[in-house]
């Protein structure tokens, strides 16, 4: 069965993340055509990237690079659910995916987005950097307003159109993680000189 990790992208102590994460994780599972699973990058504290090569070269030298690896590894596909923090991708969610290279390669990633504009910014940047990688993304979105979609600011109430954004968004992360299956079952991660 396709395995999707749900990427929660904040480690901020207010972040409203984890609710979105939860209503996606929640959602998902009663699909039945997939599994899936939270990775809260609080429980992957990695240092500022301090690789001594680009992850493209191989397995870290360091062991908490590796653990992430290891964690990221075995999942065919990926709901990033981020923030977009001064019209960006936060820092913390960068730096977790700059620290890996094969892991990412040839899976497929969509997108749940917060913040006052939807978080549009955010994914704006995260296609371009996941294109880099090798990963497909979805042309479907989520795109949650802090200003609108929060009860009292504070507790996240999905609407009927998050939830037609979010079925139609993992619809295609489904249809492209298996489709890009064979891709992945060839990989090569070692680096060949060209």
């Amino acid at each position: 069965m396709i395995r999707i990790g749900v990427i929660l992208g904040s480690t901020r102590p207010t972040r409203r993340g984890p609710q979105i994460a939860q209503w996606v994780l929640d959602s998902a599972s009663r699909r039945g055509n997939a599994e899936f699973e939270l990775i809260d990058l609080r429980d992957h504290p990695l240092p500022h990237l301090e690789e001594a090569a680009p992850p493209m070269f191989g397995p870290s030298a360091h062991e908490h690079t590796r653990a992430w690896a290891e964690r990221i590894a075995p999942f065919d596909g990926f709901v990033v659910v981020t923030p977009e923090y001064n019209g960006g991708v936060p820092g913390v969610l960068k730096n977790a995916i700059d620290h890996l290279c094969a892991e990412w390669a040839d899976k497929a990633v969509g997108f749940v987005s917060y913040g006052v504009h939807g978080g549009a910014r955010a994914v704006v940047q995260l296609r371009t950097v996941c294109g880099t990688l090798g990963m497909a993304d979805v042309s479907y979105q989520v795109a949650i307003s802090l200003l609108t979609d929060f009860e009292n600011h504070t507790t996240f109430t999905p609407r009927d159109h998050h939830v037609a954004a979010l079925n139609k968004t993992l619809d295609q992360l489904i249809a492209w993680s298996g489709a890009l299956a064979p891709l992945r079952a060839c990989i090569d991660t070692t680096l060949v000189d060209s």
